[in-house]
């Protein structure tokens, strides 16, 4: 089996859980939260992929970070892949269905990253700003993501919007230095 199959098989089955349990929205969401968390944080990912680790005390590290803060049926999922041994893929395997969530809902999925979480005010009012720029519906998720530092990038398919503060100083010293 190829890792992209591997890859679409798990968030195929995670999806059709979610759905089934009537959570997909929620569950997606936190699936999607734990698989940046992963990517960013060393220590955790190191964890969750030690062969030496009993595959028992990998999950009780899940259920001790996401115990009262994630529904049972996202808990009960990440268990599941990391007793398949493919914890390694869990970032990829939450982006894949965050994209089949999104197309569900013939929606575009919009990574955005913010130096801190953004209230589901400003999330909506950014859905919103993204669709009439992309011209189609956008789902956003959030990755906080402190080297932004300030402002946004989004990244919504291959199209990026870059609103960070960085950005914006490059731009003027750029523009400085051609005065």
């Amino acid at each position: 089996m190829t890792k992209d199959a591997l890859i679409g098989g798990y968030a195929q089955a995670m999806f059709a859980v979610a759905r089934a349990e009537d959570a997909l929205a929620s569950v997606e969401d936190e699936l999607y939260a734990f698989g940046k968390a992963l990517e960013q944080n060393t220590g955790l990912r190191e964890s969750l992929t030690d062969a030496a680790l009993p595959v028992e005390n990998k999950k009780a590290v899940v259920g001790d970070l996401l115990a009262g803060k994630a529904n049972p049926v996202t808990i009960g999922l990440l268990g599941f892949v990391i007793e398949a041994g493919h914890a390694r893929e869990l970032p990829k395997i939450v982006d894949e269905l965050a994209r089949m969530a999104s197309a569900e809902r013939e929606h575009v999925l919009a990574e955005v990253r913010t130096a801190v979480d953004l209230s589901a005010e400003q999330r909506e009012r950014l859905a919103q700003a993204l669709s009439r720029a992309t011209g189609r519906q956008v789902d956003v998720k959030v990755v906080v993501d402190p080297s932004v530092v300030g402002g946004v990038i989004a990244r919504v398919g291959d199209e990026v919007f870059d609103g960070s503060i960085a950005s914006r100083l490059e731009d003027a010293k750029q523009a400085l230095g051609s005065v």
